[in-house]
Formats: C-alpha cells, sequence, structure tokens
C-alpha cells in the first residue's frame, strides 16, 4: 500500500516516508503510563498525540495493530537500579495490596482517556503478566553474552555492547558521557560499570512486589517490559515506536540494545517521540511537583487554574501544537483554546444547516478542494495537526461568508465541505461537540422567542430594549447579527 505520508523518524534525525513492513498491516508500540497516581497533561499529550497517528493510519486504509502497555510491576526511579518503588510505597501508607494501587489508577487512566476520546489501544498489556517472557528475554540477553549476574541481580554490559554496537544511537549521547551523569547511587558498586543497567533486580526485604526467577526473588528492570511486550504482540520487526521525548533516554536507547543482544537485530523501523509539556517554560511532572492533574483540570480544582477546562479543550489544545513542539501551560492558551474549539463547532453547526445556492451543474468556484488538500498534506507532512486546524478555520470563513451571502455554493461543494469537517474534525482529530444535544431544541427555540421580542423592539424603535438583549447575549458569548432581511445568532 502506497500513502504519500512522511514522519520524522528520531533514529535518522529526518522525514522518512511511511513503508510498513507488511502492507497494509502496520504494529504500532506506545509506551503508557506507570499507575501509581492520577494523569497529568504530561500523560494526556502522548495519549492524544498517538490517538491522532492511529486513526490517521486507520483512516489511510492501515490495519494497526496498537500496543500500549501499563506499568504495573513496582519499578524504581530512573536508572532503575536503586530508588524507590512508587506503587509498593502507596500500597504501604493506605494499607492495601499493589495491585489494588495499580487497578485503581488504571482504571482512572481508562476513565480519563475515555473523556478525551483517545481510542482503546488493540492490546494493552501489563508488565506484571508478563514476568515469565521477561524473564526469558533475559535468558537470551545472557547466552549472548551481554547480560551478567551479580548477587542474584542481572545487569546490561554497555560497554561490551558499545564496543560492537552504537550504545547512543538513538539519543546521541556517548558512552562517557553516560558515566558521567551516572548517579552516586547505593548498589552502583556491584555492576562492572557505571553506565550498566539493570536486567533484573533482587528485591531488597522491604520492596513488597517480588517474583521467582533463576537469580532471585525480585523484579524486571523497567525498559525490559517494552522490549519483551512490543516483540510478543507485534513480532521481531514492527514499524512504529512511540513515547515521550523523555522516554528517549534512558528507555528507549536501552530498548533497542537489550534487542539487539537478544534478538540479534533491532526491531523497531520508525521511532517517533512527543515533545514535553512545560509550564512557565519548566517541564511538567510529578517528579518536579508542578504537575496539574487531569481530573483538577476539569473541575478547576488546582490554584493554578483560573477555570475548569473541559476534555475538549484539553484535547484541543494539546493538538494545536505539533506534536515534536513544546506545549507551554497558561490559562490565556487553554481559553484561546476553548474559544476556538466553540467556533468551530459553531460554523460546523451552521454548515450542516447551509442549502446550495447554484445549480448543481454550475459548481462554485470556492477553495473547497483545497481546502480537502491541504488537510491531507497537512496530516502527510509528519502528522502536523496546527496546521489541518488552520485550513479547517479557512474553510469556516467560507461557511460564514456563504450563510452571509457573500458567496454561493454548489451541492457538491457543499456536501465536499461537510465530508472535509466530519472527516479532519471527527475522525482524524479526534473532537467531539461537548454542547449537550438533548438541549440544542430548546436552545433554538428559545433563540427565536428573544430575537422575535428584540425584532418587535425595533420596529417600535425601542432601542433601549433591542440594545439591552443583544448586550446581553454577547456578555453570554452569543453573537447578535442584523442582516437585511433577518437576524442571525451564533454561539462565540
Amino acid at each position: 500500500m502506497e500513502s504519500g505520508l512522511f514522519l520524522y523518524n528520531t533514529l535518522s534525525r529526518q522525514k522518512e516516508k511511511f513503508q510498513p513492513s507488511n502492507p497494509p498491516f502496520t504494529g504500532m508500540y506506545v509506551c503508557g503510563p506507570t499507575v501509581y497516581g492520577d494523569p497529568h497533561l504530561g500523560h494526556a499529550r502522548p495519549a492524544v498525540n498517538f490517538d491522532l497517528i492511529y486513526r490517521y493510519l486507520k483512516h489511510l486504509g492501515y490495519k494497526v495493530r496498537y500496543v500500549r502497555n501499563i506499568t504495573d510491576v513496582g519499578h524504581l526511579e530512573h536508572d532503575l537500579d536503586e530508588g524507590e518503588d512508587k506503587i509498593g510505597k502507596k500500597a504501604r501508607l493506605e494499607q492495601l495490596e499493589p495491585m489494588e494501587i495499580a487497578q485503581y489508577y488504571a482504571d482512572r487512566y481508562f476513565i480519563f482517556m475515555d473523556l478525551l476520546n483517545v481510542k482503546r489501544p488493540s492490546i494493552e498489556p501489563r508488565a506484571s503478566g508478563h514476568i515469565i517472557e521477561q524473564i526469558e528475554f533475559i535468558r537470551k540477553i545472557i547466552e549472548s553474552g551481554y547480560g551478567y549476574i551479580i548477587n542474584g541481580s542481572v545487569y546490561f554490559d554497555v560497554e561490551k555492547y558499545n564496543k560492537k554496537y552504537n550504545y547512543g544511537k538513538l539519543s546521541g549521547r556517548v558512552i562517557e558521557e553516560l558515566i558521567s551523569n551516572t548517579r552516586d547511587l547505593e548498589g552502583q558498586d556491584e555492576k562492572n560499570n557505571p553506565s550498566d543497567f539493570a536486567l533484573w533486580k533482587k528485591a531488597q526485604p522491604e520492596h513488597i512486589m517480588r517474583w521467582p526467577s533463576p537469580w532471585s526473588e525480585g523484579f524486571p528492570g523497567w525498559h525490559l517490559e517494552c522490549s519483551t511486550m512490543g516483540t510478543k504482540y507485534l513480532g521481531e520487526y514492527f514499524d512504529i515506536h512511540g513515547g515521550g521525548m523523555d522516554l528517549l533516554f534512558p528507555h528507549h536507547e536501552s530498548e533497542i540494545a537489550q534487542n539487539q543482544a537478544a534478538l540479534g537485530h533491532e526491531s523497531v523501523k520508525y521511532w517517533l517521540h512527543n515533545n514535553m509539556v512545560t509550564i512557565n517554560g519548566q517541564k511538567m511532572g510529578k517528579s518536579l511537583g508542578n504537575f496539574i492533574t487531569l481530573d483538577e483540570f476539569f473541575t478547576g480544582s488546582n490554584p493554578a487554574l483560573s477555570q475548569p477546562y473541559s476534555p475538549m479543550t484539553i484535547r484541543f489544545f494539546i493538538l494545536q501544537a505539533h506534536y515534536r513542539s513544546t506545549l507551554d501551560f497558561s490559562n490565556e492558551a487553554l481559553q484561546a483554546a476553548e474559544k476556538g474549539l466553540r467556533k468551530l463547532f459553531s460554523a460546523m453547526e451552521i454548515l450542516n444547516n447551509l442549502k446550495p445556492s447554484v445549480p448543481e451543474d454550475n459548481p462554485s468556484e470556492l477553495r473547497i478542494k483545497k481546502i480537502e488538500t491541504s488537510c491531507y498534506e497537512a496530516m502527510n507532512d509528519d502528522f502536523n495537526s496546527p496546521m489541518v486546524i488552520a485550513n479547517l478555520f479557512e474553510g469556516s470563513k467560507i461557511i460564514h461568508a456563504v450563510k452571509d451571502k457573500n458567496e454561493s455554493i454548489s451541492q457538491y461543494d457543499l456536501e465536499l465541505l461537510k465530508k472535509t469537517f466530519n472527516t479532519f474534525v471527527f475522525d482524524i482529530l479526534g473532537l467531539k461537540d461537548e454542547k449537550p444535544h438533548d438541549l440544542s431544541e430548546y436552545l433554538n427555540g428559545l433563540m427565536e422567542l428573544i430575537l422575535d421580542i428584540r425584532q418587535k423592539s425595533r420596529e417600535k424603535k425601542d432601542w433601549g430594549t433591542s440594545d439591552q438583549i443583544r448586550n446581553t447575549l454577547q456578555k453570554l458569548n452569543i453573537n447578535v447579527k442584523d442582516g437585511k432581511d433577518s437576524t442571525s445568532w451564533s454561539i462565540e
């Protein structure tokens, strides 16, 4: 299957034409959440960005198997050799089983992703359900000569691997930099080299989540689950591996090394990374204590928020930035997204009520086809959602021009415009109209009554009442426009 889609491959550092290994089938693996707390905006961004990619690949006709993992094993902090088991800590504090914590927050994650209209992946495997497979993957790495056992733990020999392969090819880091930046942690001295990372860790007495293995009772390293589950469900070779830019090193770098060592080859054809969410120029995240949960966004219950924001406002806000660009949070930016989203759906409501104004055999000279083409060109250019949105707003100008009788439109062009909006707004961008549809009939009837009262006031030259009605409606973001023959209204 041929398409004109080009995507930016982090590995080659350039845009490449998308050519799946086994068309029309394509495999996509995306690193999912670690379930020990409510999801925040930093979790929402990759979910929405890769949902966009999933939707578009399916729209192009690819049969996509989308795998997104759930990390529920209770790993340690970033280099994952030492540190704190977040799930275990929360379980102790709340006197619950660790899997109760993992299940609770996994369920919360699904609820919030559903609110954001993020499609469920084809498969959503959990690390805890693949311990046997991870142990087998470690065996293969040991047999290849790149894994070694010390005191019941198993480590990956980065220095030995780097002599034959390039550990750092994805991130661009060199091994000397890795060694100099390695944290001075308890337990580092048992490794052959400071840059080595854990494949299996022997559990300390206080570590709750543990499993038997040939080496010790312990738990797998964080990097291992994605190598194991990615190749289990997508095969030894698959097309797309995605995640946040914060996972590029060491997580994805280590995945490449693990797969090469265990399988004798790399597995991923295209590496895709979304950029960070920032607040005042600083990365938003749990470790920095500056994150805002999705629940807080939806309720407005965080002091950094000036108001609540709906799920679709958050989704639209995320899609207004290209997935490889930094997304900086501010109330002003969210309010602008909220207003833009209202305008988009207001235009679609007008579009659905438009009638053709020229005969079928007399197509209009509008820019409709160009808008559709430009939307596809934007998506084919590394999933450029901001340009798609810009093109849809160009289409909104045409809709208003036709409504105001400043331009005419044929039946053909009208149907093409409706198709373009429905395809890109609903199917590809994944937006939903959050206006309660069951109230639309009452709202239309109420506005008809209000505008009738205003019209009668105008006929009586009661300009005070007429202006008062218009001004009050404006405060409610309802715009009233007086035409030559009638008065129209729209929600801004």
